[in-house]
């Protein structure tokens, strides 16, 4: 009888140890894994093509092309978007930006202190920014729209530019 409860057991922890080591993007949607870190999975577009997580945390999020979705205000995604993912975090993020009072400022953070507020944070470099976590619940249609964001767009020039 040990033995069949042993031979049991060590079937259930080899299973374990098998799906802890498949990659994300083969187990599990960018949606879920957002879920599964006490974020709402609307964070990112239906449209996401793959994803990857390393072991450091290190989240890269892949769309066919650069796009716009809207929330409060409107989004922009690169093809590649890149963040630290932790429990309830994203931190660092490069590739996703967001419209403010007709400038697209770089979304650096986005945390979710305490689901019971209700609240989510951008942290948008210039300001910090608190949305309703409902906006985020269902992933957004993305238009590939980047092509009028990037002909509209300022263009960053350096000090000798300006004289």
């Amino acid at each position: 009888m040990a033995f069949i409860q042993f031979q049991t057991s060590f079937s259930l922890l080899l299973s374990l140890l098998c799906l802890s080591v498949l990659p994300p993007s083969l187990s599990s949607s960018i949606h879920d894994l957002l879920r599964s870190h006490g974020l709402p999975a609307g964070l990112f577009p239906k449209e996401v093509k793959s994803f990857s997580l390393s072991e450091t945390g290190l989240l890269e999020v892949y769309l066919d092309k650069p796009c716009l979705a809207k929330f409060d205000t409107m989004a922009f995604y690169e093809t590649v978007v890149r963040a630290n993912l932790t429990y309830r975090s994203l931190s660092g993020m490069e590739g996703l930006s967001q419209e403010e009072l007709f400038l697209w400022l770089p979304v650096k953070d986005i945390v979710v202190y305490d689901p019971k507020s209700g609240l989510i944070l951008f942290d948008i470099g210039v300001a910090h920014k608190q949305l309703s976590l409902s906006l985020f619940e269902d992933p957004p249609h993305c238009t590939p729209d980047g092509g009028v964001l990037k002909k509209n767009a300022r263009k960053e020039r350096g000090f000798e530019a300006q004289r």
